[in-house]
């Protein structure tokens, strides 16, 4: 979507499956909140069970063979569980949408949180990476320790639990009964050693594989080894049947308390007649990974069956188009079909490979009767796409769509004032909301109202305050900052009311401006038809040109049109002074809450994000800069 936007997949407005979206880290201070949330539920269970079985007396046997290894290998399994059970939730896709258009009404930072989703899966991945080691580290030591038990001789404690299958076999403790069993043996053939083995590569593999190096270049073998994931629940739930680790029972407990009967295990007289005689008897540790990892998995099986059952829907490819760059356009109908501004589609080519799909920002308007999309050659699979319909000859090559999704790009029209920038090929999830502008200038809209009616509680409506109107019950519209007495509940109407929009398009050759030269001459013509000249305002960017290129521009800086692109508006080379535009635009609209949206690489999304942050007033009432990324 975006950025590489036409490119594959999920990886930086870069796309992160090989063209897409953004798997680059965001320090987005909107994703703050829910980090803190979970790194506290992580700091918490780590902790609690860490003490728990530390100190339980339950474990008092237990202790006195591994030590505090135990703690170390439950409370890392805890945390293990915790992150298993959350991994899969920031990829259901179609619960994200619905959580999206669920809360249009609710505080900003709620809906940014949702477009942080894969910057969170790769959290919880460096969490389940870091918690294995934790938890293989413990039982490498734990397994010694079993091991050393098995062979003393002595009569320390350690050395009398470890015999005691000798004089009823289920009453064991240490799960090593010879003296000839070897950490390898137990690793490689019991149920929790041969599943830890498993479950630790496919996640060596999964992780190894999700570099950014390995998704550009390889992207098919990030695909393909991501889905060792289903191996990874398998192993995760069938991991502690077998419950080698074990404590004693609470009937036990009651009878001899190891407080008062530890003693009398290692010099238990000859004749005894106190109730410490009796050998305390233990139990496993159940299984619990499945309660967490449960309902998820049910979840995102729904989610797979929802994405099949779309993908079997027939879609018809009514135009294919090639433009400069290497550029493919597809304009597609799927019966059903509705779009927002913004939102990006994932896309499978059966004729290409029939498991891969790549996510792609929609380049058209709700308002035309087609949907599309723009590849730009990026990768292995692009290229065979591109390939694939420029070699087409009587049958068009059959093209699967799941979606549309949501994205921040979505909620432009609720800022007063928009800044749309686009790096390259991340111009087109602007492209859609350009477009959809042209055909409102076109129809008379002058309003440009959004379809959506909204209905929240005032309290929530403070993060919108003086650019969003609202309904009291069925009276005409009025600004927020109006209303008195405040009512309780309002019908909210988001206008695309945005006072400008401005829009930066950097490219590095000459080439990429040809994709949408005509679009933005039409929209030149129509605001001007319509007065509003000032509505767009656009900027131009050249990063990459040679000496003639210049030369020809300044011999022709005095013409109506520019050199380059043919319109109006001059292309400026070399880079935009952020610091200057900010400022410039702060001082234009010293009362507006402005929308930063980027589709575009990492280094970008820096700077810009730190220009919305010097430039944004601590006064509520004076501008307000926020920073919006493409995420998917």
């Amino acid at each position: 979507m975006g950025c590489t936007a036409l490119m594959p997949s999920i990886h930086t407005c870069s796309h992160v499956l090989q063209g897409e979206r953004s798997w680059g880290w965001s320090s987005s201070q909107s994703l703050v909140p829910l980090q803190a949330a979970w790194l506290g539920i992580n700091i918490f269970l780590f902790t609690y069970y860490f003490l728990f079985f530390d100190q339980d007396e339950r474990y008092f046997y237990t202790r006195a063979i591994l030590g505090s290894a135990l703690a170390w290998a439950r409370a890392s399994a805890k945390c293990l569980n915790f992150n298993s059970m959350l991994i899969l939730l920031p990829v259901c896709r179609n619960l994200l949408s619905f959580l999206r258009g669920s809360c249009s009404c609710c505080r900003r930072t709620l809906r940014k949180q949702l477009d942080h989703n894969l910057t969170f899966h790769k959290l919880v991945a460096y969490a389940l990476a870091l918690f294995t080691a934790v938890h293989t580290i413990a039982h490498l030591f734990n397994l010694e320790r079993y091991n050393y038990s098995q062979q003393a001789n002595d009569d320390s404690l350690h050395a009398v639990l470890s015999k005691m299958h000798l004089q009823n076999s289920n009453k064991w403790l240490n799960p090593i009964h010879s003296n000839q069993t070897t950490v390898e043996y137990v690793a490689f053939t019991t149920i929790p050693g041969l599943t830890g083995v498993i479950i630790t590569l496919a996640l060596i593999l999964m992780v190894t594989s999700s570099t950014e190096f390995i998704r550009r270049n390889y992207f098919e073998v990030f695909w393909y080894t991501h889905h060792l994931f289903i191996i990874y629940f398998i192993g995760l739930v069938i991991h502690g049947v077998a419950g080698l680790v074990r404590g004693q029972t609470e009937e036990s407990m009651k009878e001899v308390h190891p407080q008062r009967c530890a003693e009398f295990l290692v010099h238990k007289p000859k004749e005894c007649r106190q109730e410490c005689c009796k050998e305390p008897e233990f139990g496993s540790i159940p299984a619990e990974s499945w309660k967490w990892v449960l309902a998820p998995i049910i979840l995102y099986i729904f989610e797979r069956i929802l994405r099949i059952w779309r993908a079997q829907q027939k879609v018809v490819v009514t135009k294919v188009v090639m433009h400069p760059a290497n550029v493919l356009e597809l304009q597609m109908q799927k019966k059903g079909f509705r779009m927002e501004v913004g939102q990006y589609i994932f896309v499978n080519c059966p004729a290409v490979s029939l498991l891969e799909w790549h996510p792609f920002t929609l380049t058209s308007a709700p308002e035309e009767d087609f949907f599309s999309i723009h590849i730009r050659a990026a990768g292995d699979w692009t290229e065979r796409i591109i390939d694939t319909f420029q070699q087409q000859k009587l049958e068009t090559p059959r093209i699967e769509v799941d979606g549309p999704f949501g994205t921040a790009s979505e909620d432009v029209f609720l800022y007063e004032v928009a800044m749309l920038v686009g790096a390259g090929i991340g111009v087109t999830p602007f492209a859609s909301i350009l477009k959809s502008i042209w055909y409102r200038f076109q129809q008379n809209d002058q309003t440009l109202k959004t379809k959506k009616v909204l209905r929240a509680p005032w309290n929530q409506l403070i993060p919108y305050y003086g650019f969003l109107h609202v309904q009291k019950h069925l009276a005409s519209p009025c600004l927020i900052s109006h209303l008195s007495p405040a009512p309780t509940r309002v019908t909210l109407l988001p206008h695309a009311t945005a006072s400008q929009i401005y829009f930066y398009w950097l490219c590095r050759d000459t080439g990429a401006f040809a994709w949408f030269n005509d679009l933005l001459a039409s929209l030149e013509q129509k605001m001007a038809e319509s007065g509003k000249a000032d509505f767009l305002t656009y900027r131009l960017f050249l990063t990459g040109w040679d000496t003639s290129i210049a030369n020809n521009a300044a011999l022709n800086f005095d013409t109506v049109t520019d050199t380059v692109t043919g319109l109006r508006q001059k292309t400026i080379f070399g880079r935009p002074r952020w610091d200057t535009e900010f400022s410039a635009l702060a001082t234009a609209h010293p009362r507006s809450v402005v929308g930063v949206f980027l589709c575009g690489p990492e280094a970008l999304a820096k700077v810009l994000q730190r220009s919305c942050h010097q430039h944004s007033s601590l006064d509520p009432r004076k501008v307000k800069f926020y920073f919006n990324k493409e995420n998917f």
